[in-house]
């Protein structure tokens, strides 16, 4: 039989980072904890076929990606995602789109939340 492979996604989810990312002074000092989810549309058909790695997009490089971005504070959720999504399409030839999720654990707002959340998706 003869199949076509009509799409696919790799996720990375709720990667955990502290990072210094925030528009207050003491976000900057202290840092906050991060959730990370990154969802890439990829075409994995020939890696589906071969087994083969280099066939695909590499879990630990793009974590490595994302581990580099968050590293370098910025003021803006915003502006982390979409370095982030810069970062991933710049670096990962294959990837056609990426869709990235970063919620910041206890935001500085006095309120009793599981966090707040920017979510982009950046295509080619």
């Amino acid at each position: 039989m003869n199949y076509k492979l009509t799409s696919s996604t790799i996720t990375l989810h709720s990667m955990r980072f502290h990072a210094y990312h925030g528009v207050l002074p003491q976000e900057r000092l202290v840092g906050n904890d991060y959730e990370v989810t990154v969802v890439m549309d990829v075409d994995i058909s020939q890696a589906a076929l071969s087994d083969d790695v280099a066939d695909t997009v590499n879990y630990a490089e793009v974590y490595e990606v994302i581990q580099k971005v968050m590293s370098e504070p910025c003021h803006l959720l915003e502006r982390v995602a979409w370095c982030v999504s810069e970062a991933l399409l710049s670096r990962f030839s294959r990837l056609d789109a990426v869709e990235v999720s970063i919620t910041k654990l206890n935001p500085p707002m006095g309120a009793d939340c599981d966090g707040a959340e920017v979510k982009i998706k950046v295509a080619r």
